[in-house]
């Protein structure tokens, strides 16, 4: 299946169409801090009045550290009693424990060409970006650390883990900026950079259209040693084909085109069966893994679908 339909040559027009394809300019600094100030403003909004409290409890931390000690009152765990205590007392008191919240958040982003496409609303790579900023805003107000990989079928970019606002406008504007030298995705790499630079158990979240791409092994390593979280996003387009006659269609990835007949039932047909069939195959890869995955399309609510599998997991 192509990654990419980007040109539409209808059968006697000479001239060419672009069909949902937003082309790439080059921004501004102006520009692109005003992107950057507006998606941080609807992310702080989303953070703070559809994630509050959804994303603390999604995510456990690292474990239970010791607080306090206080009176025991009736309906307290009795294993946590502090026996010496109370008998120093003459009186019950209790051990009280508190969460080691502190966590490590990554994200993992497919920059490659094939989400430069998108025919309702956005890119994938718009999306991708939103999605992105979003997430590493709610791991900044819970006082989480965050980093970035950006890959396509290398590894582009690294952003090592930090706290603090600064550091999330740094992650979101390179994720609006970034131009990626290679143009096609390979995934394994990027989980095999992330095994090698994550020393400790992390939430990864793992942002991509998952086309044409092998990656069960290594996903199943990283499955064992973090919270991976895959986000598959895709086009409607990628799904199904319009009823528009012949068409040019072509992968950006590898600059391979071909001529389709998009009104013929069993070109339309085996085009969506060749999706689902990408989709079963993810879907398999993380059920394997014990990985989640949700699947997001860019004409979605995608603050819904995250809301969701946050109260879902809580």
């Amino acid at each position: 299946m192509f990654k990419k339909k980007v040109t539409i040559q209808p059968d006697s027009v000479s001239t060419t169409t672009d069909v949902g394809r937003i082309e790439d300019g080059v921004l501004t600094t102006a520009q692109i801090l005003q992107k950057v100030k507006e998606l941080e403003i609807k992310s702080k909004k989303i953070t703070t009045h559809l994630f509050t409290g959804e994303y603390h409890s999604a995510f456990k931390g690292k474990g239970m550290s010791f607080r306090e000690v206080r009176e025991y009152y009736a309906g307290d765990d009795v294993r946590f009693i502090d026996w010496n205590v109370s008998a120093r007392f003459s009186h019950p008191f209790t051990k009280v424990f508190e969460e080691e919240r502190e966590l490590t958040v990554y994200l993992l982003v497919d920059v490659s060409a094939s989400n430069m496409f998108g025919t309702v609303q956005n890119r994938k790579k718009d999306l991708i970006t939103e999605i992105g900023a979003v997430l590493a805003f709610s791991a900044i107000n819970n006082n989480d650390k965050v980093g970035a990989i950006f890959f396509s079928d290398k590894i582009e970019k690294y952003i090592a883990p930090k706290k603090g606002r600064k550091h999330a406008l740094y992650i979101v504007r390179e994720l609006l900026t970034a131009e990626p030298v290679g143009r096609t995705t390979k995934i394994e790499e990027a989980i095999r950079f992330f095994n090698k630079i994550s020393g400790r158990r992390s939430i990864a979240f793992l942002m991509s259209d998952f086309v044409d791409a092998v990656y069960e092994n290594d996903l199943k390593v990283i499955g064992g040693r973090h919270d991976v979280i895959g986000l598959r996003i895709y086009d409607k387009m990628d799904m199904q084909l319009p009823d528009a006659g012949l068409l040019q269609i072509e992968d950006l990835e590898t600059g391979k085109k071909q001529w389709i007949d998009s009104s013929d039932k069993m070109v339309q047909y085996n085009y969506q069966q060749a999706f689902l069939k990408q989709s079963e195959l993810s879907k398999n890869y993380f059920r394997k893994a014990g990985a989640d995955l949700l699947h997001i399309r860019t004409d979605e609510d995608y603050v819904k679908v995250l809301q969701k599998f946050f109260i879902k997991r809580s």
